[in-house]
């Protein structure tokens, strides 16, 4: 399992206790403990708008993650920085390639930008983007974004833009790494086709039925998603490097040495199937604990692997 590499949750959506998580210093000190720790990379989610019924019942806030990402990059110097995800139709896809490409270029390269076609139908509401038609913006932005970033004037009729022309620059070379999350057929078809690697999630009790119904249900159903994306590649005449990144069912609770057993085992089915990184989301009481957390999973997950 030499090849796994991890990114790690880093929970600056956090916003109580004012500063605990939120600020300049908890930025960087986390950023930092993940990349002694030896994670490849560390990840932040993106909502916008959150619906309040479900942010208190079982959500969660989220930072921009472009603004959030670039103060991690600036206090690290080889951790990559992975939106986890960003929801595509949210934004104009000239902003969208605009922050990632910025935070691509003042990192020296580091981005993963993960993007996905949302789920959460009052947060489309609150942004005024039609839930309906997520999926046709989601292919529209992918497809735009790769043709800004392949540099020159734009010329592109959207669903709601019409560039007759123009040229966002800097241009980042190489553009950054686009994984495409969601489990469903069109999320591994899109995935195939513009992206260079593919993030789908496992279903959970938590989920809400629209995310349920683009969720990972078992190993099995894994692997065989994998086949089709590989098989849809191969189509298209694609071989180069494709990652796959999930992350396991085995929650990290009690930070013991069972703990980490289960863990790798559970790591080590994924590998065996094609995954080849993991995303995992660590215990955070508050920042102490988290960066305890941190250097615990180092030592016992990541030095062992």
């Amino acid at each position: 399992m030499s090849s796994i590499k991890f990114s790690l949750g880093i929970p600056l959506g956090i916003i109580e206790p004012a500063g605990e998580f939120q600020s300049q210093e908890a930025a960087a000190q986390m950023g930092r403990a993940l990349e002694s720790a030896g994670a490849a990379a560390g990840y932040v989610t993106d909502h916008p708008a959150p619906v309040a019924a479900w942010l208190h019942a079982h959500g969660h806030d989220a930072t921009d993650p472009f603004t959030s990402l670039s103060f991690v990059a600036a206090a690290t110097r080889s951790l990559r920085l992975h939106t986890n995800v960003v929801v595509l139709p949210y934004r104009n896809p000239f902003i969208t390639a605009k922050a990632a490409a910025i935070l691509q270029v003042f990192s020296g390269g580091r981005l993963i930008l993960g993007v996905g076609a949302g789920y959460q139908q009052g947060e489309f509401k609150a942004l005024g983007v039609d839930f309906a038609r997520r999926d046709l913006l989601t292919d529209e932005a992918l497809e735009t974004i790769r043709l800004i970033w392949s540099g020159g004037p734009v010329v592109k009729q959207g669903r709601h833009f019409n560039a007759g022309g123009n040229e966002p620059r800097p241009i980042p070379q190489p553009p950054p790494t686009i994984w495409v999350g969601g489990g469903s057929d069109r999320a591994v078809e899109r995935a195939a086709k513009w992206g260079d690697g593919w993030s789908p999630f496992f279903t959970a009790p938590t989920l809400s039925p629209n995310n349920r119904a683009l969720a990972i249900q078992s190993l099995e159903h894994l692997a065989e998603k994998i086949r089709v994306l590989n098989g849809l590649r191969s189509e298209m005449g694609k071989s180069g490097p494709f990652d796959v990144c999930i992350g396991p069912r085995v929650p990290i609770k009690a930070m013991d040495r069972v703990d980490a057993e289960r863990y790798i085992d559970a790591v080590g089915r994924l590998a065996q199937i094609g995954v080849n990184w993991i995303t995992t989301d660590l215990p955070h009481p508050n920042r102490t604990a988290y960066l305890e957390a941190v250097h615990w999973f180092g030592q016992e997950v990541i030095q062992r692997l």
